[in-house]
């Protein structure tokens, strides 16, 4: 039984290093970029540390700055409009990378729950046939 758990646990972990992980991102950082691209020091830093993250396809590392430049009561109109679509897009994919890790999860885990069927199944049948021979012996 506890090998069904450690299968479980290394599956879901390697599900959430893989689906953080994924180049693929399809979110769209111009629109920031380009409304933080006359911005003071700070917020360009804050700016090129979320498309950094968002281009690794690091969505839950982009979270906090982004959620750090949206508080900014400083922002324009533009950049705040900005901000905010990228915050979707991430939260978006977010959900997507946990839907995913959460079935491939449920997959491993029925996995490691069948191949535990499998073992007990041989056991009982190894057991059964031991105690079928020693019956035998003893009956000579």
């Amino acid at each position: 039984m506890k090998h069904t758990s450690y299968l479980g646990a290394i599956a879901a972990a390697l599900a959430f290093t893989f689906a953080g992980c994924s180049k693929d991102a399809g979110v769209d950082t111009s629109k920031v970029e380009s409304s933080f691209s006359a911005s003071d020091a700070q917020g360009k830093s804050d700016v090129d540390q979320v498309v950094a993250a968002v281009k690794a396809g690091d969505f839950a590392a982009a979270t906090a700055p982004l959620q750090k430049l949206a508080s900014n009561a400083k922002l324009t109109p533009e950049q705040q409009q900005a901000v905010k679509d990228l915050m979707t897009q991430v939260q978006d994919k977010v959900k997507e990378a946990a839907a995913k890790v959460s079935e491939q999860a449920s997959e491993a885990a029925k996995k490691a729950q069948e191949g535990a069927e499998d073992a007990l199944k041989k056991a009982k049948e190894s057991t059964g046939d031991a105690l079928k021979d020693l019956g035998e012996k003893v009956k000579k």
